[in-house]
Protein backbone atom coordinates (compact mmCIF):
# COMPACT_ATOMS: atom_id res chain seq x y z
CA UNK A 1 0.00 0.00 0.00
CA UNK A 2 1.84 3.08 -1.49
CA UNK A 3 -1.19 5.77 -1.54
CA UNK A 4 -3.37 7.02 1.08
CA UNK A 5 -6.17 9.36 0.50
CA UNK A 6 -7.01 11.45 3.33
CA UNK A 7 -10.65 12.41 4.15
CA UNK A 8 -11.47 15.10 6.75
CA UNK A 9 -14.25 17.05 8.29
CA UNK A 10 -12.77 20.76 7.77
CA UNK A 11 -14.69 22.00 10.13
CA UNK A 12 -13.40 20.99 12.88
CA UNK A 13 -9.95 22.81 13.40
CA UNK A 14 -8.22 19.54 15.31
CA UNK A 15 -9.25 16.92 13.06
CA UNK A 16 -7.21 18.95 10.11
CA UNK A 17 -4.31 19.53 12.88
CA UNK A 18 -4.36 15.94 12.93
CA UNK A 19 -4.67 15.31 9.45
CA UNK A 20 -1.43 17.22 9.37
CA UNK A 21 0.60 15.45 11.56
CA UNK A 22 -0.80 12.08 9.88
CA UNK A 23 0.58 13.13 6.50
CA UNK A 24 3.61 13.47 8.20
CA UNK A 25 3.62 10.48 9.21
CA UNK A 26 2.76 8.60 6.70
CA UNK A 27 5.45 10.26 4.67
CA UNK A 28 7.96 9.54 6.47
CA UNK A 29 7.27 5.75 6.10
CA UNK A 30 7.53 6.37 2.42
CA UNK A 31 3.42 6.58 1.92
CA UNK A 32 1.84 9.59 -1.06
CA UNK A 33 -1.02 10.86 1.00
CA UNK A 34 -3.75 12.60 -0.97
CA UNK A 35 -6.22 14.95 0.08
CA UNK A 36 -8.42 17.64 -1.77
CA UNK A 37 -7.80 21.10 -2.79
CA UNK A 38 -8.89 22.65 0.43
CA UNK A 39 -7.26 20.24 2.71
CA UNK A 40 -3.58 20.33 0.76
CA UNK A 41 -3.91 24.17 1.00
CA UNK A 42 -3.61 23.71 4.66
CA UNK A 43 -1.37 20.45 4.63
CA UNK A 44 1.77 21.77 2.38
CA UNK A 45 2.99 17.98 2.47
CA UNK A 46 -0.06 16.42 1.37
CA UNK A 47 -0.65 15.91 -2.36
CA UNK A 48 -3.52 17.65 -4.24
CA UNK A 49 -6.73 15.69 -5.66
CA UNK A 50 -10.07 16.46 -6.17
CA UNK A 51 -12.32 14.26 -3.87
CA UNK A 52 -13.43 12.47 -7.36
CA UNK A 53 -9.96 11.40 -7.99
CA UNK A 54 -9.26 9.94 -4.52
CA UNK A 55 -11.11 6.59 -5.38
CA UNK A 56 -9.04 6.35 -8.52
CA UNK A 57 -5.46 6.90 -7.02
CA UNK A 58 -5.94 5.98 -3.27
CA UNK A 59 -5.02 2.30 -2.38
CA UNK A 60 -6.99 3.33 0.91
CA UNK A 61 -9.17 6.02 2.95
CA UNK A 62 -8.56 7.25 6.12
CA UNK A 63 -11.05 9.41 7.41
CA UNK A 64 -11.04 11.89 9.89
CA UNK A 65 -14.30 12.42 11.47
CA UNK A 66 -17.62 11.04 12.74
CA UNK A 67 -20.07 9.03 11.16
CA UNK A 68 -21.80 11.87 8.83
CA UNK A 69 -18.19 11.85 7.63
CA UNK A 70 -17.65 8.14 6.76
CA UNK A 71 -21.05 8.19 4.57
CA UNK A 72 -19.69 10.99 2.70
CA UNK A 73 -16.58 8.74 1.80
CA UNK A 74 -18.61 6.03 1.35
CA UNK A 75 -20.46 7.51 -1.17
CA UNK A 76 -17.39 9.10 -2.89
CA UNK A 77 -16.49 5.64 -3.71
CA UNK A 78 -19.27 4.78 -6.08
CA UNK A 79 -19.19 1.34 -5.49
CA UNK A 80 -15.01 0.56 -5.78
CA UNK A 81 -13.59 -1.93 -2.92
CA UNK A 82 -11.07 0.42 -1.52
CA UNK A 83 -10.92 -0.29 2.46
CA UNK A 84 -11.88 2.87 4.61
CA UNK A 85 -9.86 3.35 8.07
CA UNK A 86 -12.38 5.35 9.81
CA UNK A 87 -10.32 7.76 12.84
CA UNK A 88 -13.40 8.95 15.57
CA UNK A 89 -13.55 12.32 15.73
CA UNK A 90 -17.43 13.32 16.13
CA UNK A 91 -20.08 12.53 18.55
CA UNK A 92 -21.45 8.65 18.70
CA UNK A 93 -18.54 7.51 15.58
CA UNK A 94 -20.50 3.96 15.43
CA UNK A 95 -19.03 3.18 11.88
CA UNK A 96 -15.04 4.37 12.61
CA UNK A 97 -13.14 1.40 14.56
CA UNK A 98 -9.98 3.30 15.96
CA UNK A 99 -9.63 6.09 18.30
CA UNK A 100 -7.01 9.22 18.28
CA UNK A 101 -5.35 6.89 20.78
CA UNK A 102 -4.29 3.52 18.69
CA UNK A 103 -4.65 5.05 15.13
CA UNK A 104 -1.65 4.36 14.70
CA UNK A 105 -1.14 0.93 15.26
CA UNK A 106 -4.06 0.55 12.62
CA UNK A 107 -2.32 2.72 10.17
CA UNK A 108 0.87 0.07 10.64
CA UNK A 109 -1.22 -2.87 9.98
CA UNK A 110 -2.92 -0.75 7.01
CA UNK A 111 -0.01 -0.33 5.86
CA UNK A 112 1.83 -3.71 6.56
CA UNK A 113 -1.14 -5.67 5.35
CA UNK A 114 -2.00 -7.30 8.49
CA UNK A 115 -6.07 -6.11 8.24
CA UNK A 116 -9.28 -7.35 8.01
CA UNK A 117 -12.35 -5.79 6.24
CA UNK A 118 -16.01 -5.89 7.21
CA UNK A 119 -18.67 -5.94 4.16
CA UNK A 120 -21.16 -3.90 4.83
CA UNK A 121 -24.27 -3.75 2.75
CA UNK A 122 -25.57 -0.84 0.90
CA UNK A 123 -29.01 -0.18 -0.63
CA UNK A 124 -29.76 1.19 -4.23
CA UNK A 125 -32.80 3.55 -4.31
CA UNK A 126 -34.63 4.65 -7.17
CA UNK A 127 -37.30 7.32 -7.62
CA UNK A 128 -40.16 6.66 -9.99
CA UNK A 129 -42.45 8.64 -11.66
CA UNK A 130 -44.86 5.97 -12.95
CA UNK A 131 -42.45 4.17 -15.21
CA UNK A 132 -39.36 6.58 -15.87
CA UNK A 133 -36.83 6.42 -13.44
CA UNK A 134 -36.17 10.29 -11.98
CA UNK A 135 -33.09 9.68 -9.77
CA UNK A 136 -30.90 6.62 -8.29
CA UNK A 137 -28.70 6.58 -5.26
CA UNK A 138 -26.97 4.19 -3.20
CA UNK A 139 -27.00 4.17 0.33
CA UNK A 140 -25.03 2.86 3.35
CA UNK A 141 -27.34 3.74 6.15
CA UNK A 142 -30.70 4.28 5.20
CA UNK A 143 -33.47 6.46 3.21
CA UNK A 144 -36.10 8.04 4.91
CA UNK A 145 -39.71 9.07 3.17
CA UNK A 146 -40.99 12.00 5.59
CA UNK A 147 -43.70 14.86 6.03
CA UNK A 148 -41.87 18.31 5.33
CA UNK A 149 -45.10 19.94 7.02
CA UNK A 150 -46.92 18.71 10.94
CA UNK A 151 -49.36 16.60 8.75
CA UNK A 152 -49.15 13.06 8.63
CA UNK A 153 -48.18 10.88 5.17
CA UNK A 154 -49.87 7.91 3.94
CA UNK A 155 -47.45 5.60 2.32
CA UNK A 156 -48.09 2.28 0.53
CA UNK A 157 -45.50 -0.42 1.09
CA UNK A 158 -45.32 -3.49 -0.77
CA UNK A 159 -42.47 -6.01 -1.04
CA UNK A 160 -41.98 -8.17 -3.64
CA UNK A 161 -44.73 -6.73 -5.13
CA UNK A 162 -47.40 -7.67 -2.79
CA UNK A 163 -48.94 -5.20 -1.04
CA UNK A 164 -48.10 -5.02 2.65
CA UNK A 165 -49.93 -1.95 4.17
CA UNK A 166 -50.52 1.41 4.08
CA UNK A 167 -48.72 3.54 6.92
CA UNK A 168 -50.34 6.72 8.52
CA UNK A 169 -47.01 8.35 9.73
CA UNK A 170 -44.46 11.02 10.17
CA UNK A 171 -42.62 8.80 7.68
CA UNK A 172 -40.95 5.74 6.96
CA UNK A 173 -37.13 4.56 7.49
CA UNK A 174 -35.77 1.45 4.98
CA UNK A 175 -32.09 0.79 6.47
CA UNK A 176 -29.21 -1.66 6.23
CA UNK A 177 -27.78 -3.13 9.42
CA UNK A 178 -25.39 -0.73 8.98
CA UNK A 179 -27.82 2.06 9.99
CA UNK A 180 -29.58 0.29 12.62
CA UNK A 181 -27.79 2.24 15.03
CA UNK A 182 -28.47 5.89 12.91
CA UNK A 183 -32.14 7.08 12.57
CA UNK A 184 -33.84 3.85 13.25
CA UNK A 185 -32.32 3.41 16.44
CA UNK A 186 -34.12 7.07 17.34
CA UNK A 187 -37.50 5.24 15.97
CA UNK A 188 -37.28 2.40 18.30
CA UNK A 189 -35.98 0.08 15.27
CA UNK A 190 -33.74 -2.78 16.51
CA UNK A 191 -29.83 -3.08 16.50
CA UNK A 192 -29.08 -5.27 13.93
CA UNK A 193 -25.48 -6.83 13.69
CA UNK A 194 -23.95 -4.94 10.81
CA UNK A 195 -22.57 -7.91 8.49
CA UNK A 196 -26.38 -9.73 8.65
CA UNK A 197 -27.65 -9.50 5.34
CA UNK A 198 -31.39 -8.12 5.39
CA UNK A 199 -33.05 -4.20 5.40
CA UNK A 200 -34.93 -2.83 8.08
CA UNK A 201 -38.35 -1.11 7.46
CA UNK A 202 -39.20 1.89 10.21
CA UNK A 203 -42.51 3.50 10.44
CA UNK A 204 -41.71 7.42 11.77
CA UNK A 205 -44.47 7.98 14.68
CA UNK A 206 -47.09 5.84 13.28
CA UNK A 207 -50.88 6.55 13.89
CA UNK A 208 -51.44 2.87 14.33
CA UNK A 209 -49.39 2.02 17.26
CA UNK A 210 -49.51 -1.65 15.83
CA UNK A 211 -47.63 -0.57 12.95
CA UNK A 212 -44.09 -1.73 14.60
CA UNK A 213 -40.48 -2.32 12.99
CA UNK A 214 -39.88 -5.16 10.54
CA UNK A 215 -37.18 -7.48 9.40
CA UNK A 216 -36.79 -8.71 5.95
CA UNK A 217 -33.93 -10.44 3.63
CA UNK A 218 -31.92 -8.30 1.60
CA UNK A 219 -33.26 -10.18 -1.43
CA UNK A 220 -36.56 -8.64 -1.40
CA UNK A 221 -37.73 -5.45 -3.28
CA UNK A 222 -39.22 -2.56 -1.27
CA UNK A 223 -41.90 -0.09 -2.55
CA UNK A 224 -43.41 2.95 -0.89
CA UNK A 225 -45.66 4.61 -2.87
CA UNK A 226 -46.81 8.61 -1.72
CA UNK A 227 -50.45 9.12 -1.48
CA UNK A 228 -51.80 11.16 -4.27
CA UNK A 229 -53.37 13.60 -2.45
CA UNK A 230 -49.82 14.51 -0.41
CA UNK A 231 -47.81 16.75 -2.13
CA UNK A 232 -45.33 18.08 0.51
CA UNK A 233 -42.80 14.73 1.27
CA UNK A 234 -38.61 14.56 1.15
CA UNK A 235 -36.62 11.86 0.72
CA UNK A 236 -33.38 11.95 2.50
CA UNK A 237 -30.53 9.80 1.85
CA UNK A 238 -27.42 8.69 4.46
CA UNK A 239 -29.03 12.00 6.00
CA UNK A 240 -27.33 14.15 3.64
CA UNK A 241 -28.88 14.32 0.50
CA UNK A 242 -32.39 15.63 -0.28
CA UNK A 243 -34.66 16.06 -2.71
CA UNK A 244 -38.74 16.21 -3.03
CA UNK A 245 -41.04 13.17 -3.44
CA UNK A 246 -44.05 14.08 -5.43
CA UNK A 247 -47.62 12.58 -4.95
CA UNK A 248 -47.94 8.92 -6.99
CA UNK A 249 -44.39 8.82 -7.22
CA UNK A 250 -42.64 5.64 -5.90
CA UNK A 251 -40.02 4.96 -3.98
CA UNK A 252 -38.28 1.33 -4.94
CA UNK A 253 -35.47 0.28 -2.37
CA UNK A 254 -33.38 -3.32 -2.69
CA UNK A 255 -30.01 -4.23 -1.78
CA UNK A 256 -26.85 -2.63 -3.95
CA UNK A 257 -24.72 -4.93 -5.96
CA UNK A 258 -21.89 -3.04 -4.66
CA UNK A 259 -20.35 -2.94 -0.62
CA UNK A 260 -18.40 -1.10 1.34
CA UNK A 261 -15.38 -2.08 3.22
CA UNK A 262 -14.72 -0.88 6.71
CA UNK A 263 -11.38 -1.86 8.18
CA UNK A 264 -11.10 -3.50 11.39
CA UNK A 265 -8.52 -2.34 14.30
CA UNK A 266 -7.17 -5.08 16.27
CA UNK A 267 -8.87 -5.32 19.99
CA UNK A 268 -12.15 -3.71 18.78
CA UNK A 269 -15.63 -5.33 18.21
CA UNK A 270 -18.91 -4.65 17.30
CA UNK A 271 -20.14 -5.01 20.63
CA UNK A 272 -17.03 -3.12 22.53
CA UNK A 273 -17.88 -0.31 20.33
CA UNK A 274 -22.11 -0.20 21.01
CA UNK A 275 -20.96 -0.15 24.42
CA UNK A 276 -19.03 2.35 24.57
CA UNK A 277 -21.27 4.73 22.32
CA UNK A 278 -24.64 3.75 24.09
CA UNK A 279 -23.23 3.72 27.63
CA UNK A 280 -24.21 0.94 28.51
CA UNK A 281 -23.30 -0.72 31.84
CA UNK A 282 -19.35 -2.14 31.46
CA UNK A 283 -18.18 -5.54 32.66
CA UNK A 284 -17.69 -5.82 36.34
CA UNK A 285 -14.23 -6.69 37.78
Amino acid sequence: MKKIGLIVKLANPDAVRRASEMTTWLSGKGITVYGDGELSRQVSSMKKASREELAEIADALVVLGGDGTMLYAARLLGGKKIPILGVNMGGLGFLTSAGLDDVHGCLEGLLEGRYETEERMMLSVRILSGEREIAQYRVLNDAVIRSTIARLLKLELRINNEYVTTYRSDGLIVATPTGSTAYSLSASGPILFPTIHSIIIVPVCPFNLTNRPMVIPDRMVVEVKVSSNHGHAELTLDGQVDMAVKAGDCVEVRRAKESVYLVKCAGKSYFGILRERLMWEPKQE
